[in-house]
């Protein structure tokens, strides 16, 4: 039997109500490792989608053409177009699942208030993003995954030659918490070492950049650098072994990554919205995986209105995983394409 055009895709819209509700996320913009031998950008998952509808579902009959590209939700959206019409359609972060149409399930919007529940879109431009007088980057990421640390890499570096910038960033964690103890995308020795940071962000925060610079600089530094960074180790095991401390400072940081669907670390977000690093061609937007792009996108944010603004900071884009030295050693360090997801 021959089908047409549009029975096809109402047959496959119609599969994807049945499945809504198992979505699976797994990915990023580019910028985030997805899973082992599937590290795919953005753009990369769109025309494996494009690919699969034009041989599998058109099949000659129409030829789909990718229009624009954006995440939402924990997906890749796209926007594509069949002959004069555009349709928007999703597909997982890890490549697996594609899905003609989506359904919004949060309230719609008041039309008093104006306020509704829908996820702020990815901000894709220096324009786009949500200007502050006070703005705040947040950075979701897990400590072992070597894209979350090149994040922090980058931060701690911004700070270091523009401190004011400190009062403008936060590292925040993506975990689960179950019975009292926290888990992570790559284990219990990551859980543990999210728990570590969060208790001296919060409890010792003078500690806190300081202690991250020593700890990435080499795989289990976390004692040798409590020391030499003036960690209060006693309050610190401490805030870890009391749950209304440490698994409660945690359990805050998940709910508000869940709160924006930031599965991938590292996920940035400024004003509500999410930020993308990179746009569907795989150009850097603000500049890369640098001290400068930290830099940049508060700047963006706040107008250029603060003082460091003026001041340019490195582009050489920073060293992925445990690394003595700050600037990527060679070609294979890049991570314009490439960040961490949990496993499927």
């Amino acid at each position: 039997m021959n089908f047409t055009k549009n029975q096809i895709l109402t047959g496959v819209a119609i599969i994807a109500i049945l499945i809504t509700g198992f979505l699976i996320y797994s990915n990023q913009n580019p910028g985030k490792f997805i899973l082992p031998g599937l590290g795919l950008s953005d753009k990369a998952l769109a025309e494996k989608g494009i690919d699969y509808l034009n041989k599998n579902v058109l099949s000659g009959q129409s030829q789909a053409t990718l229009e624009n590209l954006s995440r939402e939700s924990g997906l890749v959206k796209m926007k594509i177009k069949i002959d004069s019409s555009q349709y928007d359609t999703y597909i997982t972060r890890d490549g697996r699942l594609l899905f003609p149409q989506a359904f919004n399930l949060e309230p719609k919007k008041d039309e008093k208030t104006g306020q509704d529940n829908k996820s702020a879109p990815s901000a894709q431009s220096c324009e786009a993003l949500p200007k502050s007088d006070k703005p705040m980057l947040e950075a979701y990421i897990v400590s072992r995954c070597p894209f979350g640390l090149q994040m922090q890499r980058m931060m701690a570096e911004a700070i270091k030659n523009s401190p004011d910038l400190a009062n403008y960033v936060k590292v925040m964690y993506i975990g689960s918490v179950s019975g009292n103890k926290i888990s992570a995308m790559h284990g219990d020795a990551e859980a543990a070492e999210n728990l570590r940071q969060i208790c001296i962000r919060e409890e010792q925060p003078t500690k806190y950049w300081n202690y991250i610079s020593c700890q990435m600089k080499a795989k289990g530094a976390e004692s040798s650098c409590q020391i030499s960074t003036g960690v209060d180790s006693a309050k610190l095991n401490a805030c870890i072994s009391d749950a209304s401390r440490g698994v409660a400072y945690a359990q805050k940081d998940f709910d508000s990554a869940n709160k924006y669907g930031a599965q991938g670390s590292p996920t940035l977000i400024m004003g509500g919205s999410e930020i993308s690093e990179f746009s569907a061609d795989g150009k850097a937007i603000f500049g890369g995986r640098s001290a400068d792009e930290i830099r940049s996108i508060v700047c963006c944010a706040a107008g250029d209105k603060l003082g460091f603004c003026s001041k340019r900071l490195t582009t050489t884009e920073a060293a992925t995983g445990f690394s003595a030295a700050y600037p990527t050693s060679n070609a294979s360090g890049s991570s314009s394409s490439a960040g961490c997801e949990p496993a499927q």
